[in-house]
């Protein structure tokens, strides 16, 4: 999901059906002949049981672009105006994240965020594939920003292991305000999967942060990106805000 900032709408964790096998036997043949990715890893990849797949995010591009390379099905949050549109753009819209296994989020704030999060780990406990984008939303910049805590509960409170990924080069195919792809190399590389339950339970902060602290190491691992050190968020706009966040900052899920 872009934001993981969302409010997860009430309906039950599925697996993708026919159309997402429809859609990725068609599709993945087809990108793999034009665009040539390079993929590392998949063998890293649990092919059974329930597996976060953490990621960088670059464009809008990662959201197609790891779905069609990873081994297995994987499953993820977009946010619910994909969906919710009429006539046949609407209807476009909807079949195509349908069919690459998005599971529809409206956005929101605050403590939302954690209904999010339970749609996240239902499909887990559902036993498939989930991806998310730790660092919130994508990085205009091309540096990897500190990682949200989100992804830490999940695996945390699930027992589900992480499998970094790293993607390279996805912001040269679709850039922010281009109508159409363009053929750029891409790399998608998929990490040793993770095993976080050494770190504490999901209860507390300083087991979510040092979690989610060793899956962004991974991911820079993957990357090579220079690290940002801060959240990908606008600054406190006061004052007083950055004084207050700086003596006792608060967890961003």
């Amino acid at each position: 999901m872009s934001e993981i900032e969302a409010t997860a709408l009430p309906v039950s964790a599925t697996r993708p059906g026919a159309t997402y096998h429809v859609f990725r036997g068609i599709l993945r043949p087809l990108v793999r002949l034009v665009w040539r990715p390079k993929i590392i890893g998949t063998d890293l990849v649990p092919r059974t049981g329930a597996v976060i797949l953490a990621s960088n995010h670059l464009s809008f591009i990662d959201s197609i672009a790891i779905p069609l390379a990873a081994p297995r099905q994987v499953q993820f949050l977009a946010k619910s105006h994909y969906f919710t549109g009429t006539g046949f753009s609407g209807w476009v819209s909807r079949t195509f994240f349908t069919a690459i296994g998005a599971v529809s989020v409206e956005r929101g704030a605050g403590s939302q965020a954690q209904e999010a999060l339970d749609q996240g780990r239902r499909i887990l406990e559902a036993g498939s594939a989930f991806a998310i984008y730790p660092e919130g939303t994508r990085s205009l910049d091309g540096r990897l920003y500190r990682g949200r805590t989100g992804v830490a509960w999940l695996a945390l409170s699930t027992g589900a292991k992480v499998v970094p990924v790293g993607l390279v080069g996805t912001e040269e195919i679709q850039p922010v305000g281009a109508k159409r792809p363009r053929i750029r190399p891409v790399t998608i590389r998929f990490g040793e999967p993770l095993d976080l339950a050494r770190h504490g339970p999901a209860t507390s902060g300083r087991a979510r942060r040092a979690a989610t602290d060793e899956i962004m190491t991974a991911i820079q691992a993957l990357t090579g990106q220079e690290p940002a050190g801060v959240y990908n968020e606008a600054p406190p706009a006061t004052t007083l805000a950055k004084i207050a966040d700086r003596i006792a900052p608060h967890e961003r899920l």
